[in-house]
């Protein structure tokens, strides 16, 4: 026996997505809130798009990238606040207080999850059918991944919060990557710490090292809460989306090690 499992996480540790989940964001925002952009010049969707950046941090799922562009209209657009939560507010109190501000919004605003993740997984879908090559050419993958994921030794398994249709999209075209379905979990399967639990149990994982890598702090502390996944070795990757107040915090817990790109690409391999 031996051997290493590596159970990774796809936006922001091995694509960077955010070009593509913030122009799909804008996309159906406009289909979900047509009224909302009667004001929003091109200069504005730029400095949307640009803010983006800046949050993605804070998005666990696809769907929340719609409310941020919302969000970010509301901050410009006096005229159209429909929210309690936008006057006064920042960027930067958005990025510390995205877990507060969502629950409100999504109430006022008389959101619902399901329907808004549907938006935007048709969104994307549309977006491919019609433009594959610069759906594609939104993302990228981190330099040195494609190669690691292609040459691994290790067993792969991908976690994440995407739709695993668009995982799997990206991971063939981009990287020149095929894993089987059952290799990847993605929305809908369940929440991260059950499928690392559904990971470990499997038979023919019994005897492998397991190895998790994230780049959202909150679900590294999740993993650390169940003492039933106590055997996960915990990475943190610093390049993905991430903030340098949380990588200061994850050096301050003991389950948790820090990664860097070059690092991770080694492991892999």
């Amino acid at each position: 026996m031996g051997g290493n499992l590596y159970a990774l996480d796809f936006d922001g540790v091995l694509c960077d997505s955010c070009g593509e989940s913030s122009r799909s964001a804008l996309k159906a925002a406009k289909i979900r809130w047509p009224w909302l952009f009667g004001q929003v010049d091109s200069a504005m969707e730029t400095w949307i798009i640009d803010q983006m950046h800046i949050l993605r941090p804070v998005v666990e799922t696809g769907y929340e990238n719609l409310l941020l562009v919302r969000l970010l209209v509301e901050l410009q657009v006096p005229s159209v606040r429909k929210s309690s939560v936008a006057d006064g507010l920042t960027v930067e109190a958005i990025l510390e207080n995205w877990s507060q501000l969502k629950p409100i919004i999504m109430k006022e605003w008389d959101e619902e999850r399901d329907a808004l993740i549907d938006l935007f997984g048709r969104v994307r879908d549309e977006w491919i059918d019609n433009d594959l090559s610069g759906w594609i050419g939104s993302n990228r993958f981190y330099p040195g991944v494609a190669d690691a994921l292609r040459f691994a030794s290790s067993q792969l398994y991908i976690v994440t919060t995407k739709q695993a249709r668009f995982a799997d999209a990206l991971l063939r075209e981009l990287a020149g990557v095929s894993l089987p379905a059952e290799r990847i979990y993605g929305l809908g399967t369940g929440p991260k710490v059950e499928v690392l639990k559904q990971l470990q149990e499997m038979p023919e994982h019994q005897g492998l090292s397991l190895h998790f890598v994230e780049d959202r702090l909150a679900t590294l502390k999740n993993v650390i809460k169940e003492p039933t996944l106590a055997g996960w070795d915990l990475y943190l990757g610093r390049w993905g989306y991430n903030t340098e107040k949380e990588r200061a915090e994850a050096e301050s817990i003991p389950r948790i090690q820090l990664l860097d790109l070059s690092d991770f690409s080694k492991k892999l391999k």
